[in-house]
């Protein structure tokens, strides 16, 4: 099995799709990959519609799949097909592997969020140094798997550390990455520092994005009066957690090596976990679905 799933995973560049600038993946494509037939994908969202959202799962217009085919003559699909294809977004997926619940939906799901964190990453950290490469990256990513490869190859790994291991008195440099990694959301972020205080929330009032900040030892007075003038931070009074997380639009998970309040006064580093199913008890243990 893990043979056939290592075969499959190469191509899954070549599954994701782009419709209305939103990347996507095809049910047909995703009931290969996780060897089931295409109509259990369909039953499944349609057993827990509440969880599939119109923005992270829908069957396909007829524009769209004429769209699909005549920019894609590789997709997964046929113009006399008898039904519109359901498409996934990443979060999509995510949501699909919960709900299939067996050892292969999981082990493949975690294969395509590595795909597309590691296409989200070339755009991201190449973006002023390949900005032409990145270009052609972002217009045909679903069928670019050769230019990928390209661009690991030019790939600075110094720049990688550089972005995830901040040293002290580099205090720019970590609020700049806090940011950075805050923009990557779609629409939430969820902060867990049971010491969030002041310097966390003089960040986040600057961005755009709704917040869910968690900790044991939020200021009753703090949080009153940036209450009273903001409103885009809901805080949540919790003791389960040691360490320090981001969690972005709750299937993106970073680990923080210091708290919030002391981001660059020491050594430190953030770093991206892939753990769908530790996510989802994380976000269980918080009340979050």
């Amino acid at each position: 099995m893990n043979e056939v799933m290592e075969k499959e995973a190469i191509h899954v560049e070549n599954m994701i799709y782009e419709i209305n600038g939103v990347e996507v993946m095809l049910d047909v494509d995703l009931a290969r990959l996780y060897h089931v037939e295409t109509k259990r994908i369909n039953e499944a969202v349609y057993r827990n519609k509440d969880k599939f959202p119109v923005r992270i799962s829908w069957i396909t217009s007829n524009d769209e799949v004429s769209n699909l085919w005549s920019q894609n003559a590789t997709a997964n699909i046929s113009n006399k097909s008898r039904a519109n294809p359901r498409v996934f977004t990443e979060q999509g997926v995510y949501m699909l592997a919960t709900i299939l619940k067996s050892k292969v939906a999981t082990e493949v799901s975690i294969r395509i969020m590595d795909t597309f964190v590691r296409m989200r990453h070339y755009i991201n950290f190449n973006r002023n140094l390949l900005p032409n490469r990145v270009l052609l990256l972002e217009e045909k990513v679903d069928n670019n798997t050769k230019r990928i490869d390209d661009l690991f190859d030019k790939f600075n790994p110094n720049d990688i550390i550089k972005k995830y291991l901040i040293f002290d008195g580099e205090f720019y440099d970590a609020y700049s990455l806090l940011l950075d990694i805050f923009n990557r959301s779609l629409e939430e972020v969820i902060i867990i520092d049971n010491y969030a205080g002041k310097e966390l929330l003089d960040i986040v009032k600057e961005v755009d994005r709704k917040f869910i900040i968690v900790s044991k030892n939020i200021n009753k007075k703090l949080k009153e009066k940036y209450e009273k003038q903001y409103h885009n931070v809901t805080f949540i009074n919790d003791d389960s957690f040691h360490d320090r997380f981001i969690i972005l639009d709750r299937y993106v998970l970073f680990l923080c090596g210091s708290s919030f309040k002391d981001l660059g006064k020491k050594c430190f580093g953030i770093s991206e976990l892939k753990d769908i199913i530790g996510l989802k008890v994380m976000l269980e243990k918080i009340g979050l679905k």
